[in-house]
């Protein structure tokens, strides 16, 4: 072939003949008697060669695959770039754009595309309303995105791939939403839907042989029929009102519980506490009893005095004043003040008797000291 050869610097001698020779050879070769007649037959020459030059060659773009056929049979697949076939449809080339993702519409269709793109959805009713499991209409409007992976199979395996496409994801979408909750379909459910979509519209493409792959499927609107929109927002506002009191209260819970049941750990916890005291000293108690018990028993006389002269000094020890009535007085006589006692000793009952009888403050005195 010619663009096999070797590139050569220039053209050598006799490399180019006049042009005339060539047309004079070519008349000769061929014998066509209406070339005879002047330049008529050299114009027709002309036209034909140009003719079948331009149908020898073809041009693949950067994003197209082009499938060659030969006489209707599949020969070859060629990328981008020059390449050259056999004339006078021997051989056809058929382009299939494989290096862009392409976008199918359903339930609405884009009529000015740009920075600030404008749908239409009316006349597409019929592909966005569908029936929801719990038999709730649903306007819903999707978009799938493909690409052609293999261009003889999408070719040659279905006549006309995009409305099998268009068919099956219809199919499926409607199956999809009739097996979920319109509250579902309209909310949180959208985005597990568009991939069952994506993945059940894969499945059956490829048992198809289309050649294409499912790049992504996404909702773009879910929203009840125009004549339920009012319902359903009001619906709506009192779910978000509901939500919003569960989560008030929760609130609430989360502050008052923890700090009840703080407070009654605090309240068992000093009960407890107390309970172990009581019982404490009690058992001290008892045990102090029954040491003064054995004592009493070894000296019943001297526990005796011992006993009572505690019980006089702890009985001191809570009085603020004391007095001491005599039949033979008759003023009163302060035997123990107990306010200034108490600011010059170390005790409550360290204070010293005060007396104007000799005889009594001495037999209390002895009796200590017994």
């Amino acid at each position: 072939m010619d663009w096999e050869r070797p590139p050569r610097r220039g053209p050598g001698p006799g490399d180019f003949k006049d042009l005339e020779e060539i047309f004079r050879g070519l008349k000769d070769r061929f014998k066509f008697s209406s070339f005879s007649k002047g330049p008529v037959g050299l114009i027709a020459l002309v036209l034909l060669i140009l003719f079948v030059a331009s149908n020898s060659y073809y041009i693949v773009e950067p994003q197209e695959t082009a499938v060659v056929q030969r006489f209707g049979k599949f020969v070859k697949t060629a990328d981008n770039g020059l390449h050259f076939k056999i004339p006078f449809g021997i051989e056809t080339v058929r382009k299939v754009v494989t290096g862009r993702v392409l976008q199918r519409e359903y339930g609405y269709r884009t009529t000015q595309p740009g920075v600030q793109t404008k749908f239409s959805s009316k006349g597409y009713e019929e592909e966005s309303t569908m029936l929801s499991g719990d038999l709730n209409v649903v306007d819903l409007q999707w978009t799938i995105q493909y690409k052609i992976e293999d261009p003889k199979a999408y070719l040659f395996q279905v006549q006309d791939v995009e409305l099998t496409l268009d068919d099956i994801s219809e199919s499926v979408m409607r199956r999809i939403v009739g097996n979920r909750y319109s509250d579902e379909v309209l909310t949180v459910g959208r985005a597990s839907i568009a991939e069952k979509c994506r993945a059940e519209i894969q499945h059956i493409i490829d048992q198809y042989k289309t050649g294409l792959k499912i790049v992504t499927v996404q909702l773009q609107n879910a929203n009840p029929p125009n004549p339920v929109k009012a319902a359903f927002n009001e619906v709506n506002e009192a779910q978000q009102e509901k939500e919003r009191m569960i989560n008030e209260a929760q609130e609430a819970y989360n502050q008052k519980i923890p700090k009840a049941v703080g407070e009654a750990r605090q309240t068992i916890n000093q009960a407890e506490g107390y309970a172990l005291e009581r019982v404490n000293r009690s058992q001290g108690e008892v045990q102090r009893f029954g040491d003064i018990l054995t004592e009493y028993e070894k000296a019943p006389d001297v526990t005796r005095r011992r006993m009572y002269i505690d019980a006089l000094e702890n009985l001191m020890g809570k009085v603020g004043h004391l007095y001491v009535m005599d039949e033979s007085q008759r003023n009163l006589l302060p035997w123990l003040d107990v306010g200034r006692s108490s600011s010059n000793a170390e005790s409550p009952g360290a204070g010293r008797l005060q007396s104007n009888n000799p005889s009594r403050s001495e037999a209390l005195q002895s009796e200590e000291k017994r």
